[in-house]
């Protein structure tokens, strides 16, 4: 498979966000024409939206931390709050209860998400003080969740390839990113290690996979975004000016646009004064796409 052709990348929203994450384009929503990128800052709870057509920047304060924030059919959003899953209606900044997949863990608190092709939402959960394994991977059918991993201190991904037979997802204190057999019905089989993130390179945090199959990861201490084949080879190592990168999505116009979230959360004063980009938005061109915009499906 042939490498990335990537340009520099760039600060497009100074934001200093404390945990950036779940960066996800949207192609249309209700607060403006084109599409925008959506994303959320966990620990300063609140919501974010990006226009790169019009450099538009909106914000919305969520009641709880928040882990990602993706479109629904309806043309509201469905958050991740560590109260559970929630309706989120940018025309008024509201959030509705839907469903707590934990109500008997309330030192848990949901972290990252993702829609598959067929609509459906997977998302993880995780342990927040960090020091107990009681974070999973969940399928929502609408209704209840239904668990599809084993516990682990922070989870992270999930992603499904292109033709949807996998699953992906993170163990991130672990080093590891696993891929599992995944049946058109949503259940998951047969489970593998993908990646073992080496000593000293970083944490993986959210993942994403492309239109050719290929795994991107940010590296959480690493300062690196890094792209895998399908078969788990390293293919791309890109540097980023700062530590921490969350998370990345690709959108713009032509969603030939890399979005890269990144955090401030684990630096000290000292740290922040060398990391100055820290929590901010970056963006850079790319010459590859990712899987076409896809809305959660509830049941009416």
């Amino acid at each position: 498979m042939a490498q990335v052709q990537l340009g520099e990348p760039e600060v497009v929203w100074d934001l200093g966000a404390t945990l950036g994450e779940g960066p996800v384009w949207v192609d249309s929503d209700p607060i403006g024409s084109g599409g925008a990128l959506w994303f959320v800052d966990i620990k300063a709870p609140a919501v974010h939206r990006y226009d790169p057509a019009t450099g538009d920047r909106r914000s919305w304060p969520a009641p709880a931390p928040v882990g990602f924030c993706l479109p629904a059919a309806d043309g509201s959003f469905i958050a991740g709050l560590k109260t559970g899953l929630a309706r989120f209606d940018p025309v008024d900044g509201t959030f509705t209860p839907l469903h707590d997949p934990e109500p008997d863990l309330p030192d848990n608190r949901l972290n990252d998400g993702h829609v598959d092709q067929q609509g459906r939402l997977w998302f993880g959960t995780m342990h927040d003080p960090e020091d107990e394994a009681s974070g999973r991977i969940y399928r929502y059918d609408g209704t209840r969740t239904i668990a599809v991993s084993d516990p682990v201190i922070v989870s992270n991904g999930p992603a499904v390839s292109p033709e949807g037979g996998t699953l992906y997802h993170v163990d991130t204190l672990g080093s590891t990113i696993y891929a599992a057999e995944l049946a058109p019905d949503g259940t998951v089989g047969t489970e593998r290690v993908f990646v073992r993130i080496e000593q000293g390179g970083g944490f993986p945090d959210g993942v994403i996979v492309d239109a050719a199959g290929c795994v991107w990861v940010g590296l959480f201490g690493g300062g690196q975004i890094r792209r895998y084949s399908p078969a788990g080879d390293l293919m791309e190592a890109i540097p980023l000016p700062v530590s921490a990168i969350t998370k990345v999505a690709f959108g713009g116009v032509d969603g030939r646009t890399l979005f890269a979230t990144t955090a401030s959360v684990h630096l000290d004063a000292e740290g922040r004064a060398r990391e100055p980009l820290a929590g901010h938005l970056f963006a850079l061109p790319v010459d590859v796409t990712g899987l076409p915009p896809v809305r959660i499906a509830l049941p009416a």
